[in-house]
């Protein structure tokens, strides 16, 4: 959305909650929880033809997965917002070469999996759901999919011996700020949303910070971050470094929020090969 248009909805939310907070809540959640980009295009299908395709069901909804058979341990890709599991193109080459078993999945309203909205606790169940039928040995995750899948391991004890975090925000709730001042929300719309989201999943955003579900993390752990990430802070890297006793952080410089660079897959294979 334009910047023009996403003042026009703020304003118009920020209206409605004088007559009903509850109704702006809903219609602020739905907006930040609706993707608007992450469907695959042709050339992605094409080539994730070359992988056995399997959809599962989770809670009514489908939940696309791709599978690479190698011989070697079992990865798990674990894309991020508004993505598909196109974007592993590079590391899923580069692993097939190495001979590793590869499973990718489609986030709810993303891909080819079903639903219009996504929460990071609903791709945390997805994710141990796929996680119990091909019992990965490492997990790697992207942006919010790396939050979600710390949030899944830790959960559900998934037995990973190795969890990777590209770019992940280490709470929820400074996402959920990012989103109200882009918006231009009033203090109603904010309190409102607060009880929605406590309504709905019995926790506040603040509770589903990596303070509150790392320091239980088994698995050895990577954090790669890029000091100049503009979509998650640097500063996320270094919470999560500091409660996730058990992982190395590596900062880069130069690769943004996508970390897709050769280097960055030299670090993920110096770590696997560890």
């Amino acid at each position: 959305m334009n910047n023009t248009l996403v003042k026009t909805i703020g304003k118009l939310i920020n209206t409605v909650s004088y007559l009903s907070p509850n109704c702006a809540a809903k219609k602020a959640v739905d907006i930040f929880s609706t993707p608007r980009k992450g469907k695959l295009h042709t050339e992605e299908l094409e080539y994730l033809k070359s992988a056995t395709q399997k959809t599962f069901e989770y809670d009514g909804i489908d939940i696309k997965t791709y599978f690479w058979q190698g011989t070697e341990k079992t990865i798990l890709l674990v894309h991020g917002w508004e993505s598909n599991s196109y974007r592993w193109k590079d590391l899923i080459d580069i692993f097939k070469a190495e001979d590793y078993n590869i499973v990718a999945l489609d986030a709810p309203g993303h891909g080819n999996s079903g639903h219009k909205t996504f929460n990071a606790v609903l791709y945390s169940e997805c994710i141990n759901m796929v996680a119990q039928e091909f019992k990965p040995d490492i997990i790697i995750g992207h942006s919010i999919g790396g939050t979600a899948s710390a949030l899944a391991t830790n959960n559900h004890k998934i037995p990973v011996e190795k969890l990777i975090l590209l770019g992940a925000p280490s709470n929820f709730d400074e996402v959920i700020d990012n989103y109200v001042k882009i918006m231009g929300y009033n203090k109603r719309v904010t309190k409102a949303m607060d009880a929605y989201y406590l309504k709905h999943f019995g926790k506040l955003p603040s509770f589903y910070s990596i303070k509150n579900f790392s320091e239980d993390l088994e698995a050895d752990g990577l954090i790669i971050h890029d000091k100049k990430d503009r979509i998650i802070s640097y500063r996320d890297a270094l919470q999560i470094s500091k409660y996730y006793k058990n992982a190395k952080l590596v900062k880069t410089k130069g690769f943004g929020h996508g970390l897709k660079n050769e280097i960055v897959y030299n670090h993920i294979l110096e770590f696997l090969n560890a």
